[in-house]
């Protein structure tokens, strides 16, 4: 994910003039190279610091919990969350202004709907197949919210 987010974003910069849109489904699909030092929706733009700050939390958590792992969903879940989180980081880190204020280059746009990266595509499945797994109640280890752990003795009397 991570590989795939920074190479097409070298290739936006690269082939894409800002303010310029290419269409590509008329109506529905447009290549449009824009920079976004906030979050989704531009929200927090005064505060990349911050959402920098932020995304390496995100990161620390996501590859000390990945021993833990043993459900395939919850791989899948924070490997996507891992990419999109490190894409958008690594914006933020090496693009001007300078380091920590960087801002994340976008260029995919849908009717309707701000311009957004591959980063972002795998941070909104991520969010999806998280929620998924929560809702069907699965732990990370492979088992379900309620379960006894092999070696967790039981409580109930005979």
């Amino acid at each position: 994910m991570w590989a795939l987010d920074q190479a097409t974003k070298a290739l936006a910069v690269a082939k894409l003039d800002p303010g310029r849109s290419i269409t590509l489904v008329p109506h529905v699909f447009w290549l449009t190279l824009t920079r976004n030092s906030g979050a989704a929706f531009s929200a927090g733009a005064q505060m990349t610091v911050m959402l920098s700050v932020i995304a390496i939390i995100v990161v620390v958590t996501v590859i000390r919990m990945a021993r833990r792992l043993r459900d395939f969903g919850w791989a899948l879940g924070l490997g996507l969350l891992l990419g999109g989180a490190l894409g958008n980081l690594t914006d933020r880190i090496l693009r001007s202004p300078s380091p920590f204020r960087g801002e994340v280059v976008d260029f995919l746009h849908l009717t309707h709907w701000p311009v957004f990266n591959v980063a972002d595509i795998g941070l909104t499945i991520a969010a999806g197949v998280i929620l998924q797994r929560g809702l069907k109640g699965a732990t990370m280890d492979g088992g379900r919210d309620g379960e006894l752990e092999p070696d967790e003795p039981s409580t109930e009397s005979a």
